[in-house]
């Protein structure tokens, strides 16, 4: 990759595909390149799919404007769910305290708000990640050693 042929803002397009190229072909979810003063981060997004209770991400990547894919009606959308807890940080989301372990919660587990539900990775760091409310666990909305969004939906608490 070279960063030659540029345009009037000093962004070269070809360059730009290039980079998305690679983030599609090792499934990495960004990558930043940077040659004197001119940095350029390409990211990829992960939507959830709200057709079953559990959906893996389709990877979408992220170069210009992505039209968002067409809205499901609210009371399917997760993410509008008054229950819903969403990741805090980007990372892989795991259910259990090791590989093998037994999932910290499971649909239908009673939580209080405050419980350890799940880890994020992110950095080398492990995250807990709490129940903000008490209720039962209605659905999982990802898979254990899954990679999770800022934002994302995990599970949903009633």
């Amino acid at each position: 990759m070279t960063m030659s042929r540029t345009t009037k803002s000093g962004i070269d397009p070809e360059l730009i595909r290039e980079l998305a190229n690679l983030l599609t072909e090792t499934d990495l979810s960004e990558i930043e390149v940077q040659q004197a003063d001119l940095r350029i981060r390409v990211a990829r997004q992960f939507a959830v799919t709200a057709t079953v209770p559990v959906a893996a991400p389709a990877a979408v990547p992220v170069v210009a404007a992505v039209p968002a894919p067409a809205a499901a009606p609210a009371e399917l959308d997760p993410a509008n769910h008054p229950g819903v807890l969403k990741s805090p940080m980007v990372g892989t989301a795991y259910r259990g305290a090791a590989p093998g372990a037994k999932p910290f919660v499971e649909v239908g587990s009673k939580v209080s708000q405050g419980d350890r539900v799940l880890i994020v990775e992110a950095m080398k760091t492990f995250n807990d990640i709490v129940a903000t409310r008490s209720g039962t666990v209605t659905a999982l909305l990802i898979e254990d050693k899954q990679p999770v969004e800022y934002g994302q939906p995990l599970m949903i608490v009633e």
